[in-house]
Order: structure tokens, then C-alpha cells, then sequence
């Protein structure tokens, strides 16, 4: 796993000292050898990467990695450039146009957003191929929960957004009275008729940046 290097490292430095989090090292490390893992395994923390904490102002929340061939790279909803855009995307997209009035983009990688301070972030990081949900319980819930934790205790302006039912499962660690909460349905298309369309996070999690006086974010993907 390639190592956190930014400020996350400082923040989440605690963890790495966990009996919880050695365990998991050995865990991740073991499914690797013996089996098809996704991401890859240097693209794990990638959302840690590309945002670092001091610049995190909206933080979405997945549940697992995509777990077919070349989709994953670390971002929740995101895929590599050439890989056809998943179901859930394509919702996320369609929102946004209708939301914002962007174009629905030709490829589904979100490192646009990422640069720009939107952490995509998975409540776990890994998953074994065609097996969803398969590294559930291993251990990345105890860590990204100290991500959240860490993200609730910035005194500046931050906006969650949580699509679906394990997304809202966090927002009783989201006690920070100066951030924003969005709630929806997830954008899967098993769900998202049932009021994630219309539910525009978009407009209002610029409107409350601005509103911060904290720059908007440019939702265009190219």
C-alpha cells in the first residue's frame, strides 16, 4: 500500500499504531498475494491523496470500491478514463445536468473534483474482484471512521454529502455545527427515483460555500 505522505498523515498517525490497523496491513497485504484485489494497491489511499485535509471542503461518501476489471482507482463513483461510466455515475451525472446544467461527460473519471477539494472517499478502500462488499469488516471502517472524525473537527466550513442508507449510517459522527449535511437516496439505479433526483447537492453545496465565503467548486467534468 503506498503510504500517506500529506497532512492526512499527521491526522491519521494514531491509527497506524492500532493493534485494529496492523491486523488490517496484514489482512490487505495477504488478499493481494492470493487473489485479485481492487484497486490497485498503490492507488488505495489515492483519495487521501489527490485531497489533502487542508483542503477538503465537501466530502462525499461511498460504500466499497467498484469491483470489475480496470474500474477502481480510489475515488468513490469514479472510474479510469476509457472504462464505460457505471450505472451510479450516470445517475450522478444526470443530476448534475439537471442540477447545474452541465454536459453529461464521455468518461467517468472524477480526479477533477478531487483536485478541487471534493474528497471521494469509500468507508472501505479495497474489495475483491466481482465480490462486492467482500472486505467489509476487515478493518477500513475503523479507519475511515478517524477520517471522518478528523474532517468533523475542522473549524471551517464543510459539506457531506451522504447518498444512501452506510453513508447516513456516519452522520452521527458529523456533530460540527459549522458544517452542512446533505441527505439523499443513492444515485444506483435501484434507488435514485426514489428522491435522489431532484435532491440538487450540487447548487446547495455551492450556495453554501459561497455562502462561507469559500470558493465554489467547478462540478464540469471535461
Amino acid at each position: 500500500m503506498a503510504a500517506i505522505n500529506n497532512d492526512w498523515l499527521e491526522a491519521l498517525k494514531d491509527e497506524f499504531r492500532k493493534p485494529y490497523y496492523k491486523q488490517l496491513f496484514e489482512t490487505v497485504n495477504q488478499e493481494y498475494k492470493t487473489k485479485l484485489i481492487f484497486p490497485p494497491s498503490d492507488d488505495i489511499f489515492n483519495a487521501f491523496h489527490l485531497t489533502p485535509l487542508h483542503n477538503v471542503k465537501v466530502v462525499i461518501l461511498g460504500q466499497d470500491p467498484y469491483h470489475n476489471h480496470g474500474q477502481a482507482h480510489g475515488l468513490c463513483f469514479s472510474v479510469k478514463k476509457g472504462v464505460e461510466v457505471p450505472p451510479s455515475l450516470v445517475n450522478i451525472y444526470q443530476e448534475l445536468h439537471d442540477d447545474l446544467g452541465c454536459r453529461i461527460p464521455e468518461h467517468g473519471c472524477l480526479t477533477k473534483w478531487a483536485e478541487q477539494g471534493v474528497l471521494m472517499l469509500n468507508t472501505v478502500l479495497t474489495v475483491r474482484a466481482h465480490q462486492a462488499n467482500s472486505h467489509r469488516g476487515i478493518g477500513w471502517e475503523e479507519f475511515t471512521d478517524a477520517a471522518i472524525r478528523a474532517l468533523n473537527g475542522q473549524d471551517r466550513p464543510i459539506v457531506f454529502i451522504l447518498w444512501g442508507a452506510p453513508a447516513q449510517r456516519k452522520e452521527k459522527m458529523l456533530t460540527n455545527p459549522n458544517h452542512l449535511i446533505l441527505k439523499a437516496p443513492h444515485p444506483s439505479p435501484l434507488s435514485a427515483y426514489r428522491g435522489f433526483f431532484g435532491s440538487r447537492p450540487f447548487s446547495q453545496t455551492n450556495a453554501f460555500l459561497e455562502g462561507h465565503g469559500v470558493a465554489p467548486v467547478d462540478w464540469q467534468i471535461e
